[in-house]
């Protein structure tokens, strides 16, 4: 159901709108000045706006201005009773989709709404099939990288279950890579074309998860001073992703179920059930069973969701395939940076082979991003990454101990000259601030600040 927000000072202009848009079978939200029109519309998804021209505080014009800035392609009709012709070209420059003038006829401005949502429609598809013309950034499976015989089987398990409704359950520890999974599920799904919605559980205040995920009405709760679209709405036709589903309070877990088993949303606060087609991906680092049998996980809900399973291995489980992410990483991040495509030197592989990576996939980003900010040069070899990750040292300055008739053979001094340049170059980088300095180095700012007074910096 395509939603319309209503814009006019007068309540019963607002009201004759929402009695003429509801044959049409389109949502009316109605907003009674430009400043509570433009928080709705930051806060909920609309298909199409009519505001009027002349209101107290923010005009329609400068509303239009507004919310053609969030959202360019949504459309905008503006609705007058004193109209110029040149309110009318302004209104047109700040592109409006039309310009109606009150009293207006009921049949004209129903065939000016149908041809503005059509329009919104076109513009979306278009800009879907674009965006597929071009082609995702490596493969059909977007940031998922490994050749290894693992990651291979779990490219044929998306490959089987993408075409289906089915639910999905995604396993595996933080930073494998569970949501780039979903999203590969959703791209090569006959869903593709609708919304990918994803929705982390642990991130969200219990109290607030349940209006995340169904909405609720105006004045449902405390502090719900406007209506909001649940997820399930947004993610209507398409693929709703419930990251970390295993942290999800014990009671919500019981309506979670009902709308899986259902189909049907009601808002917090409304008793009007709404049909939504929504696919469910979820993912856990946890041991559900070992929930279920804790009593802190639903048996029920576990067999709707767990209906296929992938699971993603821990990158420690996958050397073979540290190499090709760490590369895909530091091109990504050089070419971000202005610094071209990166390269990791012959020797840097074997030492991230030999690393235990407990933040898996995402450590190793975060490593990559690191060394692409200090990299002067072309490529990041294995004594860089040494000061970068936790736990390694530094080996000798290779210029230093292989230069002829050098005294400076100590490994001590080695490590702290390459140490100090390091340091004054992420300070550089940071324009003197300690504490990104100190994100970019790997180490707390406490640790920066003892280096800066060993060193005299």
């Amino acid at each position: 159901m395509a939603r319309v927000l209503i814009v006019d000072d007068e309540r019963k202009m607002r009201r004759v709108l929402q009695i003429l848009l509801e044959p049409l079978g389109l949502e009316s939200v109605p907003s009674g000045s430009g400043e509570e029109a433009l928080d709705l519309f930051r806060a909920e998804k609309f298909d199409l706006v009519l505001t009027d021209l002349k209101m107290p505080g923010m005009s329609g014009i400068e509303l239009l201005s507004a919310l053609r800035a969030l959202d360019p392609d949504v459309p905008v009709v503006v609705l007058t009773a004193h109209g110029t012709v040149q309110t009318a070209v302004e209104a047109m420059k700040q592109g409006a989709f039309d310009y109606i003038l009150k009293p207006f006829d009921v049949q004209t401005i129903e065939l000016i709404i149908r041809n503005a949502l059509e329009l919104r429609q076109y513009r979306q598809e278009n800009r879907f099939l674009k965006d597929k013309d071009q082609g995702p950034p490596t493969t059909v499976f977007e940031n998922l990288v490994g050749g290894s015989a693992v990651m291979q089987a779990i490219y044929e398990l998306i490959r089987q279950v993408a075409p289906a409704k089915t639910a999905v359950l995604i396993t595996g520890e933080t930073g494998t890579g569970k949501e780039l999974v979903a999203r590969a599920v959703h791209n090569l799904s006959p869903r593709c074309d609708k919304l990918f919605v994803p929705l982390n559980c642990a991130a969200i205040p219990q109290d607030l998860l349940e209006s995340e995920l169904f909405g609720h009405v105006r004045g449902a709760f405390t502090g719900a001073q406007m209506e909001r679209t649940g997820k399930f709405e947004l993610a209507d036709g398409g693929t709703l992703f419930l990251d970390e589903i295993g942290d999800m309070a014990y009671p919500l877990q019981a309506k979670l179920l009902r709308v899986l088993q259902e189909g049907i949303v009601e808002r917090i606060g409304s008793n009007k059930p709404i049909r939504v087609d929504v696919r469910v991906v979820s993912s856990t680092n946890r041991d559900l069973s070992t929930a279920i049998r804790d009593g802190t996980f639903r048996e029920d809900l576990y067999y709707r969701l767990n209906v296929f399973h992938i699971h993603l291995p821990p990158l420690r489980e996958r050397q073979e395939d540290i190499a090709a992410l760490a590369q895909f990483f530091l091109e990504a991040f050089g070419r971000e940076m202005g610094k071209g495509g990166l390269l990791l030197a012959a020797d840097a592989p074997a030492l991230l082979a030999g690393y235990p990576w407990p933040g898996n996939v995402r450590e190793l980003r975060n490593l990559m991003e690191r060394a692409a900010v200090l990299c002067t040069g072309t490529q990041v070899d294995a004594n860089m990454l040494r000061l970068l990750l936790p736990g390694t040292t530094a080996a000798p300055a290779a210029e230093e101990a292989s230069t002829p008739g050098s005294d400076n053979l100590q490994l001590g001094s080695a490590v702290e000259e390459v140490e100090r340049k390091l340091i004054l170059r992420a300070l550089g980088v940071a324009n003197d601030n300690k504490a990104e300095a100190a994100r970019l180095l790997g180490v707390s700012e406490r640790t920066l600040w003892y280096k800066l007074k060993r060193y005299a910096l």
